[in-house]
């Protein structure tokens, strides 16, 4: 028997017999031969099945085999220039697995509810391949910033008695009999992490309970958090940006067909190096100014808002030093300036948002204790978080990068729901 092999190894094995398992993706017939484009989840090749060098029955399973029905080609390596593997397979024998009836994703148009309500089967096409693959690439690589640098991985936990951002965007659930939410981000326990590790990171889901339908919002989403002590907020800002460069460069490095085959405009990655521009809060106020925009100085910056910023820039933009008002209670103020926060966000360029959020963190006892008393949250809750500024407190800093916007703007997609194999959206549960 033939071995079985990888069609993306499939150079290895020029003009030897070798046997693929995987589905049909796509058929044409011309007399005595059968063209069969077959895909095995890492690559697609074509197998010609030619009448006169195959079984009756193997012939006949390549006439009837349907989209998407799982097949067995065993079949001799032969070169072919015109394919973008090099290779093609010229077929022996064909066997199917299991006979696909009515596969219901065709080649025409079809809906969005539609397509998302047949999920599980849409991540089998070309683009929606293309669009996991390089979202894969985009994790890998940012495992391997952080592991290159000397990161230790904390995971964190998924149920939290306490809120980390606001209280409003909470999933509650019982937790036998005591309330628990649904973590919003894993900063906090990152940061104890970085106390015992000097820089940690997190990365996992994270939920919000938002009511947004917009094509930037995810009820549940991805984050990769770092936190990184004796960190100030030039240091956040500067391993943020390296940590962005480094993405989309391996992107661009790793998966060019991937991005080919969505048709993603390279040249505006391929700008996306260091340095990032830095701006204050104060002149991104300007820009919506002076771009006639209706803004209130002092609130944060909206969708619309930050699409105007970011359109000033190729790269990506780091706003810094936002009103202390609008942001979150554990985030340090400016000795020399009270009224900001020494906070951070990252917009992506080409209209796609922030997409990391980040800021030194308080580490004064008094101080912080005070803060959660301002926002009204339970002292009792925060206890833990409490002592690691009784216990050997340093200055810190860390922020937080959202998978699925940097994978819809790294891919140029209209809608964050192609970013993620399954979303969840606020009207969405299935599949």
């Amino acid at each position: 028997m033939s071995k079985v092999v990888k069609i993306a190894e499939i150079s290895n094995y020029a003009g030897e017999e070798v046997t693929i398992e995987g589905w049909l993706y796509n058929k044409r017939s011309s007399g005595k031969l059968r063209f069969l484009l077959v895909r095995d989840g890492s690559e697609t090749i074509q197998c010609v099945v030619f009448k006169n060098s195959v079984s009756e029955e193997s012939f006949m399973d390549a006439d009837k085999v349907t989209q998407e029905s799982s097949v067995r080609v065993t079949g001799v390596v032969a070169e072919d220039k015109r394919s973008p593997l090099g290779y093609e397979l010229q077929i022996n024998t064909f066997e199917i697995i299991q006979l696909a009836h009515d596969y219901p994703i065709t080649k025409k148009e079809h809906g969005t509810d539609f397509l998302m309500d047949h999920r599980h089967l849409w991540l089998r096409s070309s683009q929606q391949y293309a669009i996991i693959r390089i979202r894969h690439e985009i994790i890998r690589s940012a495992r391997e910033f952080f592991d290159d640098r000397g990161f230790t991985l904390v995971d964190t936990p998924i149920f939290t008695p306490n809120a980390a951002e606001g209280t409003s965007t909470l999933f509650e659930t019982d937790y036998f009999g005591e309330n628990a939410y649904l973590t919003q981000s894993g900063q906090l326990y990152a940061e104890a992490g970085a106390m015992a590790f000097g820089k940690a990171y997190c990365f996992g889901p994270t939920f919000r309970a938002e009511k947004s339908k917009t094509r930037r919002h995810l009820t549940e989403f991805w984050m990769i958090e770092p936190e990184v002590a004796f960190f100030d907020l030039n240091d956040d800002m500067i391993l943020a940006e390296e940590f962005v460069s480094h993405m989309v460069q391996s992107v661009i490095k790793n998966k060019q067909k991937e991005l080919q085959a969505i048709e993603r405009d390279t040249q505006k990655l391929e700008l996306v190096k260091l340095p990032f521009p830095k701006i204050h809060y104060n002149e991104a106020v300007d820009i919506l100014k002076k771009n006639n925009i209706d803004f209130k100085d002092g609130d944060d910056f909206g969708g619309t808002d930050e699409t105007v910023i970011s359109d000033q820039f190729e790269k990506p933009v780091i706003i810094h030093h936002y009103p202390a008002a609008i942001k979150a209670f554990y985030m340090k103020r400016d000795e020399q300036n009270p009224e900001y926060a020494l906070a951070m966000d990252m917009l992506a360029p080409e209209g796609y948002g922030e997409i990391i959020g980040g800021s030194q963190r308080e580490d004064d006892y008094d101080t912080l204790l005070g803060r959660i008393k301002e926002h009204n949250l339970s002292e009792e809750a925060f206890k833990w978080y409490l002592d690691l500024r009784k216990y050997g407190s340093v200055p810190h800093s860390g922020f937080g990068l959202g998978i699925e916007r940097t994978v819809s703007w790294i891919c140029g997609l209209k809608h964050v729901r192609e970013t993620i194999p399954f979303p969840r959206l606020m009207q969405r549960i299935y599949p």
